[in-house]
């Protein structure tokens, strides 16, 4: 009985994150589409406003950048972790070291613009659902932006100034370009006022603008000098656009530019192997469109064992998950954690020739603890959130829910209830238990029933 509670303890503990950091597909960017192809009703002109709110005054180009780049959130998420490891490059030698990564070049080119990029990053439900509507909406997702920029210069807030012109080309379109062609100013602004009307925009938390600055406010300019050398870097900022007339959609290099093609509710992502004389490493990473979920994992193996790790994430639910898996010589290990709505619960497990060692704990307050031997004597023990307690040793199950221990199953003539200086009841013979109430609780008579704890393969 006790075998299979440890195995339910942590297959439990696992099985969320395994099935979702599944190997996904390899997608790429696509550069042609007509009609709605996503699943669902699609969205209002009012629920693509709020989306299109915080970048519809950005400069055409950013606006082309931060869409194209929105379909790719997992390559946002990468490409701002990436970035605060590497905020030290400026220029061309920024330039160099975006271009040697494996992202879409609308991704390659926002990490010119840190402020944006880490906006996109730090609201991925937000991003993740621009990119989706501008993959199966483009069309409607451009005249969103449009209607919003007739909303801010009609309320007055939209207008020329030493960092950008705005050209009012037809009643329907309006032109957003940085005066300076070389140097390139992000507006910051409140999408609940500046277009006169008070936008929420979903699951996006805005940037404060500085303080007592004017509805739309600047920051330092973005020197894109390097950007501008298409032959040098086919994903500059010269290489983008907004087709307002004819295509309506992002144009990338002159052609419509629709982002990535995997907009249909299956897994999209990347991976990557290396083999050697002295062992093996695979990683990978995937994004879930339909449900939100992030997922990243690797492996490496060598001569001395195996060690696997994996996270999963979901900004939609707030659910997340991780764990550190390993094994070598002497037996594995591993250490997992899983969170949601405010709860947390860690569980730990180590298996070696002397039996198995097994325990969970939650910030809810519940416990668990478990252990089998190598001669087949096992013992479990646990509190749930509430206080009550529950108990298991060699085939014998007690409970105490508040009015002393009570035997659930097995045979009654080697159990004795009036335990009372420890937890639960204590065998009348010396038997082969692998607990025991020694008068402060449970304690362990050998070395095979306590095992030893691990996290992340380092003993404590």
């Amino acid at each position: 009985m006790i075998n299979i509670f440890v195995k339910q303890f942590l297959s439990s503990a696992l099985s969320i994150l395994l099935l979702i950091g599944a190997t996904p597909f390899e997608a790429g960017a696509q550069s042609g589409q007509s009609g709605y192809s996503g699943q669902g009703v699609p969205l209002t002109p009012d629920e693509l406003q709020q989306l299109a709110a915080p970048i519809a005054l950005y400069p055409d180009s950013l606006v082309a950048q931060v869409l194209a780049a929105a379909t790719f959130p997992d390559q946002v998420a990468a490409a701002e972790g990436w970035y605060q490891y590497h905020s030290n490059l400026t220029g061309s030698a920024l330039m160099a070291a975006v271009d040697q990564q494996p992202w879409d070049p609308a991704v390659k080119a926002l990490c010119q613009f840190p402020s944006v990029l880490g906006n996109m990053a730090s609201n991925l439900t937000w991003t993740s659902s621009l990119g989706e509507a501008y993959h199966t909406q483009s069309g409607d997702v451009m005249t969103a932006i449009q209607v919003l920029r007739a909303k801010a210069y009609a309320a007055g807030n939209l207008k020329s100034s030493t960092q950008l012109a705005v050209v009012q080309q037809s009643p329907q379109v309006i032109v957003i370009q940085p005066v300076n062609p070389q140097v390139v100013y992000v507006p910051m602004y409140n999408p609940a006022v500046v277009y006169g009307y008070p936008y929420v925009v979903p699951a996006y938390v805005a940037p404060p603008p500085p303080a007592g600055a004017a509805v739309v406010a600047f920051g330092v300019g973005i020197a894109v000098g390097a950007m501008m050398a298409g032959s040098s870097y086919a994903w500059g900022y010269s290489s983008w656009n907004c087709g307002w007339h004819g295509s309506t959609t992002v144009v990338y290099h002159g052609g419509a530019y629709y982002g990535n093609s995997a907009w249909h509710g299956g897994y999209y992502g990347s991976s990557a192997s290396a083999y050697g004389p002295n062992g093996s490493a695979t990683a990978s990473r995937g994004y879930n469109p339909s449900t939100g979920t992030y997922a990243r994992g690797g492996t490496a193996s060598n001569g001395y064992g195996s060690v696997s790790a994996g996270q999963a994430y979901n900004p939609r639910t707030g659910a997340s998950a991780s764990t550190v898996q390993g094994s070598n010589a002497y037996g594995s290990y591993g250490a997992s954690t899983a969170s949601k709505n405010g709860t947390t619960v860690n569980s730990q497990h180590q298996t070696n020739a002397n039996g198995t060692t097994a325990q969970a704990h939650s910030s809810n307050g519940g416990s668990a603890y478990a252990a089998t031997g190598k001669n087949g004597n096992s013992a479990a023990v646990g509190q749930t959130a509430n206080g009550d307690k529950y108990a298991a040793a060699n085939g014998k199950t007690y409970s105490n829910t508040g009015s002393g221990w009570d035997q659930k199953s097995g045979s009654p003539s080697s159990y004795n209830k009036s335990s009372s200086s420890g937890w639960g009841g204590q065998e009348k013979s010396g038997g082969s238990s692998a607990m025991s109430s020694g008068g402060g609780g449970w304690s362990s008579r050998a070395s095979s029933a306590r095992g030893s704890e691990s996290y992340g393969g380092r003993r404590r």
